[in-house]
């Protein structure tokens, strides 16, 4: 089953979280210096934030894939809908390594739909070309450059 994921960016992290622990009634699953995320069994969700320069309010949107096939599955539905995607397999971002799909909805909200391969101790960067690069502040989260 996927997890319906929502990434927003925040002026001010500690506030944030206690907002959003009261909202859930839960603490964050992970917690760092500049990101926190809660993943939610009511709601199925995976809500993370984040203040790393970002303009404030919802970054990216997304589909947690449960395995491989589950994200192989909405990539082929991407590619039969005709938009532009970008795969990245093996992506480091948001303290995960992960093979994704992006794709941008037609109000220019980006999309990340991807698959959780294990943890990485980095934020904010992919191996989209092979190294580690940081993403451009006016860009969705780990969002490869266009």
């Amino acid at each position: 089953m996927k997890r319906f994921h929502v990434h927003v960016a925040v002026h001010d992290l500690e506030q944030s979280i206690r907002f959003y622990s009261a909202l859930f009634g839960a603490q964050p699953s992970v917690k760092k210096e500049d990101y926190a995320k809660w993943m939610l069994e009511d709601p199925k969700i995976n809500f993370a934030i984040s203040n790393r320069g970002h303009t404030t309010g919802v970054n990216h949107l997304g589909l947690q894939a449960e395995d491989s096939a589950e994200l192989e599955d909405i990539g082929s539905r991407l590619a039969r809908a005709d938009v532009a995607t970008t795969e990245q397999k093996g992506a480091s971002c948001c303290y995960a390594k992960s093979d994704k799909y992006w794709t941008v909805d037609p109000q220019g909200v980006p999309w990340e739909s991807f698959h959780t391969l294990d943890t990485v101790p980095v934020y904010g960067q992919d191996t989209i070309s092979g190294t580690l690069e940081p993403k451009a502040k006016s860009s969705a989260c780990c969002a490869p450059a266009h």
